[in-house]
Parts: C-alpha cells; structure tokens; sequence
C-alpha cells in the first residue's frame, strides 16, 4: 500500500487517481474475461413445435427415411413464430448472451448447399451429411434453444404455455432447461405473451447455461472419435509399430491430447476404435479456437508418422471420423 500523508493533498490526489485506474482495469479484465466465457446461442422452434405446425420435412439417411424440421418454411410463413424468437433473443441478449441468427444461417447453408452438391471424393463418393447437421456446423453456436409454445384460450383472455430447451450442439445433450404458462392477459400479441411467461424463468436457465459453459471451460468440450479401416487395407489396429500395437498408439495419443487425459474407449478391434466422452480444450496452445476437426486433424498428421493414409472427416460439429487405409 502507497503511504498515505493526511497533510500532502497532491500526493494523496495521485495515489488515489492510480488506485481508480488499476481498479478500473482490474473491472475491465473481469468483464472481457466473463465476456468471453459467454456461450453462442440460436434459438430455433423445436422438433415438436414444428410437427404440430405442419413443418417437417423428410431426409434420405442412407436408406432410411428421417424427419427433420423445416426451418425455412416455418420462417417464411409463421410471423407468429419469427416474432417469438426475435423477442426471446432480446431477452437472452439484454443479459449478455451473443445470438447467432437462424435465417442468416439458413441462408449461408443454403450457399453451401449449392457449393457442396458438385463436390465429389475422389471415389465419386457424395459428401455424407444431414441438412441438419450441416445448419449445425455453418451456424457454429454452442447452445441451441429450442422453443416450444402454445397459446391458451379463456374467453378474451390468453395466456402462453412456454418449453425452452438448451441443447449442446456438439453432444445433443439437453444442459438446460425452463417451462411454464404465464398470466392471462387480454393482449393478443405473442411477443408480449412470451416475455410475460419467460420473464420469471430466464435468468435461472441462463444461469445454468454459464454452468454448463464454465464447466466446459474448465473440463474441456465432450466429442466423439470414430477410428476405422478400409476393408481392402494392409494396416489395421493391431499392426504394430515401434513395437506397439496401432490401436494403443492412437490411445495414447487420445490420452495427451485431451483435458486431463478424460475419455472412454468404449470399442477396440482390429477394424474400429470408438472413443466417447472425450474432453477436449476449447483452445489451442496458441489460443485459437479448437473444434473436433482441428484436434482430429492433429491426430491425422499423428498418423501419417508411421506412413499410415488417414482421411479425416465429421459429422455435425461433435463427431471425428479418421479412417486408415485405401481402398
């Protein structure tokens, strides 16, 4: 602590206006820290929400027929449901949540989309990947919340039934959660209605949401990794190399390169590897940003060490898909 003369008024001015600034910086480095440690969030209806509304629309899953939400429809047509989400992102934004917009992601998904459909592999092969897990991966949001409501009817008054859901882009898991029914109101208007039922809730949901986020920072993000072989390679998991097994090789590397070593291998043979509840850092040593393709890129070049061919590919933004060999 500077000395503090009760006579020398000067002296006592500047070391206070010192004592100001550090404080001040100290407040900023908290803010920008905090700021940072903010997750991204789209807010999209839910899959039941735009199956009872009629928009759903189907995908060929490698012969299976899927349904998916069509979001473009419900869009275009439902100005109930576009105002319900710009009001629920001003809420979320007005507590320091950043939003990632739905339509303007649609729309570079459907740029992508056009880029993508004559972009063929080498063996002819079209890119593999759902419409919705390609949303996932251009809209690049942590969190999606996806919003379901209904509007109750009692003679003049109304009154709005309301789910919200905070979903992990990257595992699918539900890490937050809010619902409720607001007061009836003689107001017709579904953003009114909305942040009469929401207002109650939506700071115990954000709370949970920076929980969740803190906890990811601090453990790392969970992601998947898919380890396989060419049926018509020579090297599988069993070869061995430097004296080592192939398959504990990988292991071992999978051990280093998450936080805290934290992961499950929960298949191993000689043609497939599957590693769950891997943590891996949100960042890299030199502090960028670190999705699943990056740190599985890592492991490709790993590989190629020992003068193995490995093709690295994802689908959706949690799951890494590194298959050895040629065909």
């Amino acid at each position: 602590m500077p000395d503090f003369n009760p006579y020398d008024h000067k002296k006592n001015t500047e070391q206070m206006k010192k004592l100001i600034v550090t404080a001040l910086l100290i407040l900023l480095a908290f803010a920008i820290f905090a700021q940072a440690k903010k997750p991204t969030i789209m807010v999209v209806p839910s899959d039941v929400w735009c199956n009872a509304n009629g928009y759903m629309t189907t995908f060929d899953n490698q012969g299976v027929v899927e349904k998916l939400p069509d979001y473009n429809t419900a869009l275009l047509e439902d100005a109930n449901l576009n105002l319900a989400i710009s009001k629920l992102g001003e809420m979320m934004a007005e507590r320091g949540f950043p939003l990632k917009d739905l339509g303007a992601s649609l729309r570079s998904l459907r740029t992508q989309a056009a880029e993508e459909s004559v972009t063929l592999s080498s063996d002819g092969d079209a890119l593999a990947e759902s419409p919705l897990d390609r949303l996932k991966r251009v809209a690049n949001a942590d969190i999606w919340m996806q919003l379901t409501y209904t509007l109750n009817r009692v003679g003049p008054k109304r009154s709005l039934t309301f789910n919200i859901q905070g979903i992990d882009a990257y595992t699918n898991k539900q890490i937050a959660a809010a619902s409720g029914t607001g007061p009836q109101s003689f107001s017709v208007e579904i953003p009114v209605l909305l942040e009469e039922a929401v207002l109650a809730h939506i700071d115990n949901f954000n709370n949970q949401l920076q929980a969740y986020f803190d906890d990811l920072f601090t453990n790392g993000r969970e992601v998947s990794l898919l380890c396989r072989r060419w049926s018509g390679s020579d090297v599988n998991f069993e070869s061995e190399f430097d004296g080592e097994e192939l398959g504990f090789l990988i292991e071992d590397w999978v051990a280093e390169a998450t936080v805290e070593g934290r992961f499950s291998t929960v298949e191993a043979s000689e043609n497939r590897m599957v590693f769950e509840q891997v943590r891996i850092p949100l960042q890299n040593a030199n502090g960028r940003a670190l999705d699943t393709r990056t740190w599985a890129n890592d492991l490709r070049r790993y590989l190629q060490k020992f003068n193995i061919d490995a093709k690295l590919s994802t689908k959706g933004l949690g799951q890494a898909i590194i298959t050895i060999g040629g065909k």
